[in-house]
């Protein structure tokens, strides 16, 4: 089992930063990747950035303005936002899948930029 716990959303204007932090715990060696997603239309779930001990990647629709990074001193997932567009305002979650394929969710953190 892996449990995930975000924080770091907030208000921001437009052209601001945030930093999401997501904090890992319970069997984080099984952990393949931490992934951040955004909530988007229609109920889908966006995939925005991946880290895994190898590699990093994004949406195209972020490159340039959200970077992934971690703590392993704190177990904790970072991503760092900038340059926020109000189009940017939703729901953003942590997720982890292990190597089995199992995924865990967080409840999420709600980012909200205003023009």
């Amino acid at each position: 089992q892996v449990q995930l716990a975000e924080s770091g959303g907030g208000l921001v204007q437009s052209g601001g930063s945030l930093r999401l932090s997501c904090v890992v715990s319970g069997l984080i060696p099984s952990i393949y990747s931490v992934n951040w997603y955004r909530q988007a239309p229609g109920n889908q779930r966006e995939r925005v950035a991946t880290l895994t001990d190898v590699y990093t990647e994004y949406a195209e629709s972020v490159k340039g303005r959200f970077t992934i990074t971690r703590d392993n001193s704190k177990e904790t997932v970072y991503l760092q936002m900038n340059d926020l567009e109000p189009s940017y305002t939703t729901k953003y979650f942590c997720t982890a899948v292990q190597y089995s394929k199992a995924q865990y969710w967080g409840q999420g953190t709600q980012v909200t930029v205003s023009s």
